[in-house]
């Protein structure tokens, strides 16, 4: 029998879901993120990034408590900090799309947090 090791964890994850370990984006939909519009940014992401990132998990989560700032997108990405994005419209969840997941370059102006090095996600 083969020793465990995270790198072996790692590469049966990548084989039995298809998709890069640890690559999700993640939208508040909890009531405040519903009310806000989170369904339709949802969709969207689901659509674009199955079109376009299709080793990329698309999830709901509930509330972090950042009401004010929702709809939230929580972005993690090999290569890229793990981020937290606020007031999503359709426009910044098309740039998130093209911008962060494509060309792993990170949308400053919508960061509501963002992880620091040696911490996991926002």
């Amino acid at each position: 029998m083969e020793k465990l090791t995270r790198e072996l964890l790692k590469k049966n994850s990548r084989e039995s879901t298809g998709r890069a370990a640890g690559s999700y984006v993640k939208v508040g939909m909890s009531s405040c993120g519903i009310a806000a519009g989170a369904q339709k940014i949802f969709d969207l992401l689901k659509e674009e990034i199955g079109r376009a990132h299709p080793e990329v998990a698309v999830e709901r989560c509930g509330c972090n408590g950042l009401c004010y700032a929702e709809p939230l997108v929580e972005v993690s990405i090999e290569g890229v900090p793990p981020v937290l994005y606020g007031q999503v419209t359709p426009d910044i969840a098309h740039r998130i799309v093209e911008e962060h997941l494509g060309d792993r370059r990170l949308l400053n102006d919508h960061i509501y947090a963002m992880a620091v090095k040696g911490t996991s996600a926002p």
